[in-house]
């Protein structure tokens, strides 16, 4: 398979349109796969699954994902090796979810990185429970979401409609303080102060320039913004 994919590698696919999973399901029993599956994405969870552990490594090679349900009985790969593999490039949450009940295999799979291991057959609502409190305590305050725009503060990455959009450091930037001060009219001077610095060799021009930029990437008709709004003679603000 070769070398695992860093995050960096996984932010620069995403910029090409490919937004992180919520959840990558590892799960080689299909009749159980689909129906975890569908309670996930009734949820409102982006979720793949994946039949082998070489499917999964796959995946998340690709995308990423902030968590994984890994089975450890699969064909080939087993989720022992899965688990290890995603270790040696992520911090991403792993949950083993398994009917081996022996202590010596939960104490390998946590010693590998697993975060939780759940014995099977679980109960479906004690697992959502579980996942609802690992996305609200671990990336509730990852992201920003106003509408279609969604902000990720760790990638420094910014989605529209979950397509990735191509933007510098000092746009993201921009958005961020924008979608950190929601409903507030920020001046242009404190504005370009914050983000630019007080002491910055550029014009104010350049902030005028910076939000017109965003505002093509960001609005659905930049011409007629419903986000970044003009407040005529003061500044701007973000709705």
């Amino acid at each position: 398979m070769g070398a695992p994919f860093f995050a960096h590698d996984r932010a620069k696919y995403r910029m090409k349109g490919e937004s992180m999973l919520d959840i990558i399901l590892v799960e080689d029993n299909e009749e159980i796969g689909n129906l975890l599956c569908d309670f996930l994405r009734k949820e409102n969870y982006v979720v793949s699954v994946a039949k082998t552990g070489e499917a999964a490594l796959n995946l998340f090679e690709r995308y990423g994902a902030k968590l994984i349900i890994l089975d450890l009985m699969l064909p080939g790969m087993d989720g022992f090796a899965v688990c290890s593999k995603i270790r040696e490039s992520s911090n991403a949450h792993i949950m083993i979810a398994s009917a081996k009940t022996a202590k010596d295999d939960k104490l390998k799979g946590l010693g590998l990185g697993a975060d939780d291991y759940i014995e099977k057959p679980y109960d479906i609502d004690i697992l959502l429970a579980k996942i609802r409190g690992i996305f609200k305590r671990k990336y509730a305050l990852e992201e920003l979401i106003c509408g279609d725009i969604r902000l990720n503060t760790v990638t420094n990455s910014i989605f529209v409609k979950e397509k990735a959009v191509d933007a510098t450091i000092k746009e993201y930037e921009l958005l961020k303080f924008f979608m950190e001060n929601q409903g507030v009219t920020l001046k242009k001077e404190y504005l370009f102060n914050t983000i630019w610095g007080s002491d910055s060799e550029s014009e104010l021009q350049t902030l005028t320039v910076h939000v017109k930029w965003l505002r093509e990437k960001v609005e659905e008709d930049p011409k007629h913004p419903k986000h970044i709004l003009t407040e005529w003679g003061v500044g701007y603000r973000f709705e």
